[in-house]
């Protein structure tokens, strides 16, 4: 299992993963029935896999902070990727020295990944969101869908990049 500091490939954009592998939060974009973007921050770890176009997968869960509902499938995120799965996430580098700002966004196809049927890809995203956040312990993430993100595009930006540098 990877640890919060070690580098995730994505294929075609590396080494943009570092940047990936330590924020702690990221920005999930769905699109609200109305057309708009519907924003919120989420917690989400990244797990390799091969066959993906970019070589990773992005699991946000369903936790049990609490919400405005307690089913977990109403939430209006999940409503929105149930109606529309095109999403983005963005995941930003902030700091006061401007030269080390830095950000990714990643369009996305998301889905619902629940538990019955998730099976060994489920218990995986579960054990690296405990792993990523030890608060995740005390919640049953196994009981409960996570969303899982496809990645389809990825841009990013830097400020120390140059041409022929990268370090997001």
């Amino acid at each position: 299992m990877k640890s919060p500091t070690d580098t995730i490939v994505i294929k075609n954009v590396d080494p943009h993963g570092r940047l990936l592998a330590t924020a702690r939060t990221a920005t999930l974009a769905t699109i609200s029935p109305s057309g708009l973007p519907r924003l919120v921050p989420v917690c989400f770890a990244a797990l390799a896999y091969p066959d993906a176009e970019h070589g990773i997968r992005i699991y946000s869960p369903l936790d049990q902070k609490p919400k405005r509902a307690s089913d977990p499938r109403s939430l209006a995120r999940v409503r929105d990727i149930v109606a529309d799965p095109r999403v983005s996430l963005l995941v930003d580098r902030w700091s006061e020295d401007w030269t080390a700002l830095g950000w990714l966004r990643l369009e996305c196809v998301a889905s619902l990944l629940e538990p019955a049927s998730g099976g060994a890809e489920h218990a995986a995203a579960v054990a690296a969101l405990r792993e990523r956040y030890p608060q995740y312990r005390e919640h049953e993430l196994e009981t409960r869908p996570l969303i899982r993100l496809t990645l389809r595009r990825v841009i990013s930006w830097s400020a120390a990049s140059r041409p022929g540098d990268s370090d997001c």
